[in-house]
């Protein structure tokens, strides 16, 4: 039987009037908007502004924010593990205090480089700060909203994750516009102070008061099930699922990895030097910015379609038709020329972050169940973010030895393109789990 406290007097009082899983979604759309401080649409205004405040080239920074990403990457498990053992809400209320003083320390950032190797320069405190913001912000809260609506939607979890993904085209709306009006109005240190306390303004109350791990807590099911019609099921409904040490023994795991690797690297590729490459192409900051916003509309309208077009198709037929679009925004982005070419690109980028947003959150328990999300999720969202760490470089690189980005995003198109290949030829149910049993 669950407690009788006044969170979960709240919560079943508003169970009474519609499935509690609703305000659960709710609060997870939260969690990924009031993440954009750590994602790279919101860190991409801030690239010009550090390269010229601080005195140093594109390519450190894009090996700063690389380097940071993927060491950040590693401790993913850890985070997952922990959800596992003490559920989203304690995992959460912690991760919430940590990114909004690492975005407090973001803002004293200085730009000491040292040479490694005498090949690559690298901004040590920039790289520790890009790290806490992308562990924090990018990957751990990410990772809990994930967590959060795979326990409460089983049946409608592709619905529930496009909704939820809806936080994040939020972000994607409003973060680069506000912050290119803070700096605009201040400077870019004051900036992230700003954003450090608009992000503990949004989630704590919410972790607070609203938040249960799991329907089981309150004596649910996912989906708003009836568990009186089912008896003993309520305890039950969560024991499905393999261990992260059962997956990585499945093809399926690593079919999925390189899907969503090619996702997060390519993605991010893009996200943090869309402005770079609008001005490179003769277009200015402030358009680029505005670019953001279209985007976002694109992906607030493909996002709930995506879902149900999850919940309804075959995976892999969906996941190869998001990789497609993945392609076809690289080379949309090649040849951004004007502001028709930029808003169409915008609408075709919009649409690809519904696609591989997503999928992030969609396909560790579409495949593996949801017993031992946190842990399965915390790895595949560890690969993805190594992807993401990869992203810039190659696009740093190329801007400052040849002032251009086309060619390098047209190569880069052939890789979501052969991930294609493989999902529509070989992605299938692992033997051991069946879709049906979650």
């Amino acid at each position: 039987m669950p407690r009788t406290g006044f969170r979960e007097r709240l919560a079943l009082s508003l169970n009474n009037h519609f499935f509690y899983g609703w305000v659960m979604l709710g609060v997870a759309a939260l969690v990924l908007l009031a993440s954009g401080p750590g994602q790279s649409h919101t860190i991409s205004v801030f690239v010009s502004v550090l390269v010229e405040d601080m005195g140093i080239s594109a390519t450190a920074v894009s090996f700063a924010y690389g380097f940071a990403t993927l060491a950040a990457a590693f401790l993913l498990p850890f985070v997952g593990r922990q959800v596992d053992r003490h559920g989203m809400r304690k995992t959460a209320l912690v991760i919430t205090v940590l990114f909004t003083l690492a975005c407090f320390a973001f803002s004293r950032v200085t730009g000491t480089v040292i040479s490694i190797f005498g090949i690559f320069e690298i901004a040590i405190w920039l790289t520790l700060g890009f790290g806490m913001l992308r562990f924090l912000g990018q990957g751990a809260l990410l990772l809990n909203a994930v967590n959060l609506i795979s326990q409460w939607f089983s049946a409608k979890r592709g619905f529930a994750m496009g909704l939820m993904m809806l936080g994040f085209a939020g972000s994607m709306a409003i973060h680069p516009p506000l912050a290119q009006w803070l700096i605009d109005n201040g400077d870019w240190r004051s900036a992230y102070i700003w954003l450090g306390v608009i992000t503990a303004v949004l989630l704590l109350p919410g972790l607070l008061v609203l938040v249960f791990n799991k329907p089981e807590d309150l004596g649910l099911l996912p989906d708003g099930a009836k568990a009186d019609a089912q008896a003993g099921d309520a305890p039950k409904a969560a024991e499905f699922g393999l261990t992260i040490s059962e997956a990585v023994r499945t093809p399926t795991f690593y079919l999925v990895a390189i899907g969503l690797f090619c996702f997060a690297m390519l993605v991010t590729m893009l996200h943090l030097f869309q402005i770079s490459i609008f001005e490179a192409q003769g277009l200015t900051r402030e358009l680029a910015a505005r670019i953001f916003p279209v985007s976002a509309v694109a992906m607030v309208i493909c996002m709930p379609l995506l879902g149900r077009m999850l919940d309804r198709f075959r995976t892999e037929w969906v996941f190869a038709g998001g990789l497609l679009v993945m392609a076809a925004a690289l080379i949309a982005a090649g040849n951004v020329t004007d502001l028709t070419s930029g808003l169409i690109y915008g609408v075709i980028f919009g649409i690809n972050n519904a696609v591989s947003m997503t999928f992030f959150g969609f396909m560790w328990p579409r495949y593996f169940g949801r017993r031992y999300i946190g842990s399965i999720q915390g790895t595949g969202q560890m690969i993805g973010v190594v992807g993401a760490s990869l992203g810039p470089l190659p696009l740093g690189i190329a801007y400052d030895l040849t002032g251009d980005y086309t060619v390098t995003l047209m190569a880069f198109a052939a890789m979501p393109l052969i991930a294609m290949v493989l999902m529509l030829l070989f992605l299938r149910d692992p033997k051991q789990l069946q879709p049906s049993a979650d």
